[in-house]
């Protein structure tokens, strides 16, 4: 997953000298953070991003830019807390039992999670947009025992929490408490006081389980502690890193997003990253272009978090004029990679020099962040990931040996190590090993280089994983589905080249003989089973064979020049 990078011209030519000395000193096999290490607290998530919250418990934490309602950091705190008693006492769930979370952008997911953290509970989150099906494999694979969600979800949580063992009650936010349906509703949860001593959290507890295909299979529970992901926290929140600027008198950073907070980059390096930092969240639960105008017009952002296909919107669409974007003063860029073209159109429609466009890389099994552009990038850097975030390693191994690329320039594949690498795979631990050597290098299947500067760049990867507009496609999971049809002999799914959502699935499929499939039986077939993302958009191709080496494995790059 591409994050962040920045383009500035401060600090050029002390950035240049200071990154010579850096690659001297880091010229073996693993290549060191030029940032040092950071003392991680050993703190609960909840611990650390509340932690300095008493300073401005007044101001707005989080507002939903559609509706208006808001939370103010007090009264986020003071709900969340009784949240976490509530979960214990009313629900009667236990510190370890998961939850599911099935939510769109709205300002209770920061009460949510952190009534849920500060229980000792374990978070899953879902995309609002998976059918019950998809929702069915993640949540019983989790052990899911209570679901949160909203009315408009309601009767597919429902449909979900019926082939759930050991299930509690469903948590209706929004919604009216419905005893014949077990359903709770939040409002009539939180209105009670409850009279019970919160458990001891330990840091090294697993906080989230987020859903990833990590390089190659079905999507799997990633494992990350309470640790890993205020580590990472606290790594970005380097002053060399990143300049985050906390409430002051008369001043609040003000920052739009769409950008879901169900996958770990909306979770952990928007959402608690800001409230650490004091930030007031604009957040909508959907994208529509007339309610982002609106918001842009209405609460003048001087950060928006986006996606390239936002990042497009924003440089050209007509009704998005220099003015509306007088107030930016930041742009992170998430979820997928934004190429150069785009920031140039971006920045010439800004019109004005005073903003900074982020971007970098991570990965779900990273907490995300692993490398960022630093505050002082100079413009000849434009194109790069960034370097590695403080108390991070990395490696580049030849694709062919596997033996360690010891020079600048020369491609291969990344390896990281740091605080913020996950636990490991849930009940998986072959596909962790996979992942995880026995040294603590994490395999990331994405191809990339350093400079002679120390920066990252990322060009290819050798794993499996489609990404449609920064989201997670399985062809795993897709190859399954479609292997349901009698029809259907062989079959093989990739991701081909899209302009607007960088990729698109593409199915492969070898027909039985004598048999009439069709693309449009195909897809009849798959189109409920998943999300709008996930179905065949790039197309079906009927083949003789699917290319395979002696060992079975699809040769998919072959596919994929077919697919061209």
């Amino acid at each position: 997953m591409i994050i962040l990078r920045e383009i500035s011209m401060r600090g050029k030519m002390a950035m240049r000298g200071f990154s010579r000395s850096y690659v001297r000193r880091y010229s073996t096999a693993v290549i060191k953070s030029p940032f040092g290490n950071v003392t991680i607290p050993d703190q609960t998530l909840s611990q650390f991003v509340w932690s300095r919250s008493a300073k401005w418990e007044e101001l707005p934490a989080v507002t939903c830019g559609v509706t208006g309602r808001f939370y103010t950091y007090g009264m986020a705190k003071m709900l969340h807390n009784r949240g976490a008693k509530a979960l214990l006492e009313r629900v009667r769930l236990n510190p370890g039992d998961r939850v599911g979370l099935l939510l769109p952008n709205i300002p209770e997911y920061l009460i949510t999670v952190h009534s849920c953290a500060e229980a000792g509970l374990t978070i899953t989150f879902a995309n609002p947009l998976y059918t019950a099906e998809e929702l069915v494999r993640q949540f019983k694979n989790a052990e899911v025992k209570c679901i949160i969600t909203v009315p408009q979800l309601l009767e597919t949580a429902l449909k979900v929490m019926r082939n759930l063992p050991n299930y509690t009650q469903t948590i209706s936010i929004g919604g009216d408490t419905e005893p014949d349906k077990n359903v709770l509703g939040m409002q009539s949860l939180l209105a009670e006081n409850y009279d019970v001593t919160l458990p001891e959290v330990k840091s090294t507890d697993v906080a989230v389980l987020p859903y990833s295909s990590g390089t190659t299979g079905l999507p799997k529970g990633v494992m990350l502690s309470h640790k890993n992901l205020v580590a990472n926290l606290m790594q970005v929140s380097h002053p060399e890193v990143t300049n985050v600027l906390s409430p002051s008198e008369g001043f609040q950073e003000t920052i739009l997003t769409v950008l879901p907070f169900f996958h770990i980059y909306g979770f952990n390096a928007i959402l608690n990253f800001l409230i650490y930092h004091g930030g007031h969240i604009i957040t909508m639960p959907r994208f529509t272009p007339e309610d982002y105008l609106q918001c842009l017009e209405k609460y003048k952002p001087t950060v928006l978090f986006v996606v390239p296909s936002l990042l497009l919107f924003l440089a050209t669409h007509p009704s998005v004029t220099p003015q509306r974007l007088d107030s930016i003063k930041r742009i992170v860029c998430g979820a997928a990679p934004a190429s150069k073209n785009l920031i140039d159109k971006f920045k010439q429609k800004l019109n004005h020099d005073d903003c900074v466009i982020n971007q970098g890389y991570g990965m779900t099994e990273t907490s995300p962040v692993t490398l960022y552009t630093p505050q002082s990038m100079p413009s000849s850097k434009v194109g790069s990931c960034g370097q590695l975030v403080p108390s991070t390693e990395a490696r580049i191994i030849d694709l062919t040996n596997g033996t360690d690329i010891t020079e600048p320039l020369k491609p291969g594949e990344l390896l990281v190590k740091g605080p913020q690498i996950m636990k490991g795979y849930l009940n998986n631990p072959k596909a962790t090993s996979e992942v995880i050597d026995s040294n603590g290098w994490l395999h990331t299947g994405d191809v990339g280089y350093y400079d002679d500067d120390g920066y990252f760049y990322i060009v290819d990867r050798t794993k499996e994983l489609i990404k449609v507009k920064g989201n997670q496609v399985s062809p795993t999971e897709l190859e399954s589905i479609l292997l349901e049809l009698p029809e259907v002999a062989d079959v093989a799914v990739v991701g081909v080249p899209d302009t607007l959502a960088g990729e698109l699935p593409k199915a492969f499929i070898v027909k039985k003989p004598n048999t009439n499939l069709t693309a449009e039986i195909i897809n009849h077939h798959i189109d409920p089973k998943v999300a709008a993302y996930k179905r065949l958009t790039g197309g079906i191709t009927f083949i003789d064979a699917i290319p395979r080496n002696p060992s079975g494995k699809i040769l998919r790059n072959q596919l994929k020049v077919l697919g061209k």
